[in-house]
């Protein structure tokens, strides 16, 4: 990461209202949101719109490792967003950091406990041969996914997903079906994944979308 600064929330809270005007909205995806005013301005916009399912990839550390959420904007994720969001899909630093344990399980606990409504704590910076993607939500026993590793580090997995999942629940696929239809999707986009300048390579969201 060479650089980033968060656009204003008054900008954000127009485009919001503009969009609103404009379209119906079917689902909302939320990824590195800047600072805690954005949370404040998404929040509210979220109340005044109920009933859509909201994504929330809590975007903390860019893939290179710098910082994109201070202690205010965590905070404010925990204490405002996660409330009214249908998932969040952390990463397993993520999940540690916000759940604020390293053990998996008791870091989901925590995150239901705080208000979450579901957990997606996704595998992608694990080992193994595997990806094993873990739903967790308020049913006796976590749901769990494996997915085929492919080697190598791909830059905007997590995000793919998130989006993914918000596509399909703008559909109209229920919770689970949209994780299993994005984590297909996930997949295929990396098989195809472009190599951009020097960086790690980026999967391919032009692919047909499988229905």
């Amino acid at each position: 990461m060479y650089g980033a600064e968060p656009v204003s929330a008054d900008l954000i809270r127009k485009q919001l209202q503009c969009l609103a005007d404009d379209s119906p909205i079917h689902a909302i995806k939320t990824g590195a949101l800047g600072n805690a005013a954005v949370v404040d301005v998404l929040v509210d916009f979220i109340r005044e719109h109920p009933g859509i399912p909201v994504i929330t990839d809590p975007v903390i550390k860019a893939a290179g490792g710098g910082d994109l959420a201070d202690d205010e904007l965590v905070s404010a994720m925990k204490e405002k967003l996660f409330p009214v969001a249908e998932m969040i899909t952390p990463n397993g630093v993520e999940l540690a950091m916000l759940g604020n344990s390293e053990d998996a399980d008791q870091a989901a606990d925590n995150l239901l406990k705080g208000g979450c409504e579901s957990v997606l704590a996704t595998g992608g910076h694990g080992t193994g041969i595997h990806i094993i993607n873990t739903l967790y939500n308020h049913a006796p026993e976590p749901m769990r996914w494996e997915i085929e590793r492919i080697g190598g580090e791909y830059h905007g997995t997590g995000c793919t997903l998130a989006a993914a999942i918000s596509a399909g629940r703008a559909s109209g696929l229920s919770p689970r079906a949209a994780i299993s239809q994005a984590q297909n999707y996930v997949h295929r986009a990396i098989l195809h994944a472009l190599e951009v300048g020097k960086g790690q390579p980026v999967p391919d969201r032009g692919i047909l979308w499988e229905r």
